[in-house]
């Protein structure tokens, strides 16, 4: 702690990202990246943009990008916001968007960048439990409230919800922004965002981190209906007005053309996830269903700070969550067949 420290930071308690760990012939499960590489597309367009024009200031508005992503989505290039990976864009929202008289709420299990978040801009935010079978519970949120946040298919859990169940929760809180942060949506969800043009209040979230490859670009971006859209851009633009370099948005904007290449990974990574719950279960662990990439599971013989240590010591790395209900659960990112492999290889040793 420093004299020199705004009061606020001693308050905050920073989200603590996955481990990037640098270890010899690791098979690396803890970060949800995925196990392919990007679009051949996508990396050349990144590669021509990598040229003199890098001393320009790239194009403030990315309409190039927003109109992709609008064409494919069906909506409007002023519907979508982008922003500098969608950790940034929830930033923007939790400012913009989430912060009323009444609490915030969302799950008590969910995404842990939210309470950082509520910390950060002084949001009076309410954790709804989970019910037993780890689900959210769209009648839960029936309470007071001044917004609405929660992740659609739920992290780290990895379950969903369907898009009847959305759109009930967003219908039933008119007068409330609802944010659906879809960072996993392409592994087997339904997304909402053909309920915004029917709902004012409703606002998508997506990255390209996870399904386009792109963790290592830091793109996402927001869907809205224009005004939720309009306070993004006004915290945006008094925040930092060229989030997104030419690099980024060249290579988004060819990522999200490569409709071959996107709907062949994720195919791969939605079939190893079944492989690999199978084998997990014929081993006696409990695994959630998942519509995410990666599985939340949990064996009734191992604590799960036991496993995880264990897996490390062969250079197998996994997420686990010290925290309560969830403390025995491991989730496991979905990698190559071969990864997955030798993620079993090395349960089998310690099981």
């Amino acid at each position: 702690m420093s004299k020199y420290w705004s009061p606020i930071v001693s308050r905050l308690k920073p989200y603590v990202p996955g481990e990037q760990p640098r270890m010899a012939n690791l098979v690396k499960l803890n970060t949800n990246e995925s196990p392919y590489g990007p679009s051949q597309s996508a990396l050349e367009a990144i590669r021509m943009a990598a040229g003199a024009d890098l001393r320009l200031y790239p194009d403030p508005l990315a309409l190039g990008l927003r109109q992709s992503i609008a064409e494919r989505h069906g909506v409007m290039a002023e519907e979508v916001f982008v922003g500098n990976g969608s950790d940034e864009v929830l930033a923007h929202a939790f400012a913009a968007l989430l912060k009323h008289d009444q609490p915030l709420l969302y799950p008590d299990i969910s995404y842990s960048f939210y309470p950082t978040y509520a910390g950060l801009f002084g949001i009076d935010a309410v954790e709804v439990p989970l019910n037993d079978a780890f689900r959210i519970d769209i009648a839960d949120y029936r309470r007071p409230s001044g917004a609405i946040i929660l992740p659609n298919p739920n992290a780290p859990t990895g379950i969903g919800l369907p898009l009847a169940e959305i759109e009930r929760l967003v219908a039933e809180h008119p007068e409330q922004p609802v944010v659906i942060d879809e960072a996993y949506i392409d592994f087997g969800g339904e997304s909402a965002i053909p309920l915004v043009p029917k709902y004012a209040n409703l606002l998508v979230v997506q990255t390209f981190s996870k399904s386009r490859a792109l963790a290592g670009l830091r793109v996402g971006f927001a869907i809205g209906q224009r005004p939720l859209i309009e306070a993004l851009e006004r915290v945006k633009d008094s925040f930092n007005s060229y989030p997104l370099g030419r690099a980024a948005q060249a290579g988004a904007t060819a990522a999200i053309k490569d409709e071959a290449w996107f709907e062949e990974t994720r195919a791969r990574i939605i079939a190893t996830r079944a492989e690999l719950t199978r084998e997990l279960e014929k081993r006696g662990f409990e695994v959630l269903p998942s519509l995410a990439n990666f599985v939340f599971a949990r064996h009734p013989g191992h604590p799960g700070q036991t496993l995880a240590a264990k897996l490390r010591e062969r250079a197998v790395i996994v997420r686990h969550f010290a925290k309560p209900r969830i403390e025995d659960f491991l989730r496991i990112t979905i990698g190559t067949n071969e990864e997955c492999g030798r993620l079993i290889a090395a349960l089998d040793e310690i099981l």
